[in-house]
């Protein structure tokens, strides 16, 4: 009977500690983060998208103002040497203005080339993660599913072997069980208690042999219960 909660509490053990699925914890949390990246990227995106709309849209209204006094100028249609002459500085402002302007097109455009690298990254990191994800969960369910089988298994034994034994020595060893580490039932093996590791004195030994072997024997040190064995050295 100890023998098989054994091998239920490692087989439980087991299940609660794959290795896929801590691994599957990880990623869970590293995609989250990673999807608040990429929404936040995508905004940044959008944001500097339109900015640049705005910064192409202002350098060329004001180059088309510039075409259009010059040609004026050129057309001759300005004969008031003053009025050519404050057209003559428009266009030198206007100039300015334009290079102005150029440097914050260049520098939105920079930004956004720069933002739109950042977000193409976190995406294929993204998707590269979704695919570990959904290979690691396969692998999960399937070593799940094989302990499952032999938690099913096993746990059908346990039930058969328990219909055998007395209700009071059965609620007994599982009252043990809880109170020790799941170790209710310890075999007596070369005068030592499994349980504890106490050794039997000669007294306690030729009690334990003259004893039915039907009857409960239980050891004075960890009170569990001593199965009695061919290496008990009784």
């Amino acid at each position: 009977m100890q023998e098989l909660d054994s091998r239920l509490d490692a087989l439980n053990h087991q299940l609660s500690t794959i290795p896929e699925a801590a691994a599957l914890a990880e990623l869970t949390t590293r995609r989250a983060e990673l999807d608040g990246e990429v929404r936040d990227l995508r905004v940044e995106v959008d944001d500097l998208t339109s900015e640049q709309k705005r910064a192409d849209a202002d350098v060329e209204q004001v180059k088309a103002r510039r075409v259009r006094d010059q040609g004026m100028i050129d057309a001759g249609s300005i004969s008031d040497p003053k009025a050519l002459q404050r057209m003559l500085g428009e266009l030198e402002s206007l100039q300015r203005r334009i290079s102005d302007l150029e440097d914050v097109e260049i520098d939105v455009m920079e930004r956004l080339e720069g933002a739109q690298a950042a977000l193409d990254q976190r995406t294929a990191e993204l998707a590269k993660i979704d695919r570990d994800i959904e290979a690691l969960g396969h692998t999960r369910a399937h070593k799940a599913g094989e302990l499952d089988e032999q938690l099913a298994s096993v746990a059908a034994e346990r039930k058969t072997t328990a219909s055998g034994i007395p209700a009071d020595l059965l609620a007994l060893y599982e009252k043990l069980r809880l109170q020790k580490g799941g170790v209710g039932a310890a075999a007596l093996r070369r005068r030592e208690c499994s349980g504890c590791r106490l050794t039997l004195n000669p007294s306690d030994l030729a009690t334990i042999a003259a004893a039915p072997t039907d009857e409960v024997i239980r050891c004075e040190e960890c009170s569990r219960i001593l199965v009695r064995t061919g290496e008990s050295g009784l």
